[in-house]
């Protein structure tokens, strides 16, 4: 019997060692060697390298200089600590209040803006980090890009639409736009607002 039970142990221990310590060990110096920036979370930083975040996660954004990102249920939003979504359903009164609200917020801000608003704009992601927008999404804001920063809103577009990522291997998900990466080409391209 203790001759069972100590095989067993070393069993698990010997499991444990690969597969908690040696696997993950391995897979980051693969990753580390071969895909560092990502492994190391995509992390952004500004012209003056200024660490400002992930372009693999949302933040929010409110000034009308730059582009924004859809709305957060992360936590307190745009927490990454606490990612997830809302978990309201399409008949719950809070979502339709929140909508209602995000419309109106968006309205105000935007006055300028042509068409519908893209839902994306008035709805969270599943995970409440979602750092892209689609092209739509995008150019629905640029009226409003283009005043704050004080150019023609053909200038602005041309710098957003060279930031539009295709779909993967050209035929998987939609064409999005990265709001992190692109609110960074405009401050190159046009200097950062004080």
């Amino acid at each position: 019997m203790l001759r069972t039970l100590f095989i067993a142990c070393r069993a698990v221990l010997l499991t444990a060692l690969i597969l908690g310590l040696g696997y993950p060990l391995a897979m980051t110096g693969i990753g580390q060697m071969f895909f560092p920036d990502k492994t190391d979370g995509s992390l952004t930083r500004d012209a003056r390298g200024k660490l400002i975040g992930s372009a693999l996660l949302a933040q929010s954004t409110t000034r009308p200089h730059y582009l924004h990102p859809r709305p957060s249920a992360a936590g307190a939003g745009y927490d990454g600590a606490a990612s997830g979504g809302s978990n309201l359903g399409p008949t719950s009164a809070a979502l339709r209040a929140r909508a209602r609200a995000e419309v109106e917020r968006l309205k105000a801000e935007n006055p300028r803006a042509r068409g519908p608003i893209p839902a994306e704009l008035v709805t969270t992601s599943a995970s409440g980090l979602d750092p892209h927008l689609s092209p739509e999404g995008m150019l629905w804001q640029l009226p409003r890009i283009a005043q704050a920063r004080g150019v023609t809103e053909d200038r602005v577009r041309a710098v957003l639409t060279a930031h539009v990522e295709d779909r993967w291997l050209g035929l998987l998900g939609p064409p999005t736009i990265n709001v992190l990466q692109a609110n960074l080409a405009l401050d190159r391209q046009f200097g950062a607002p004080r």
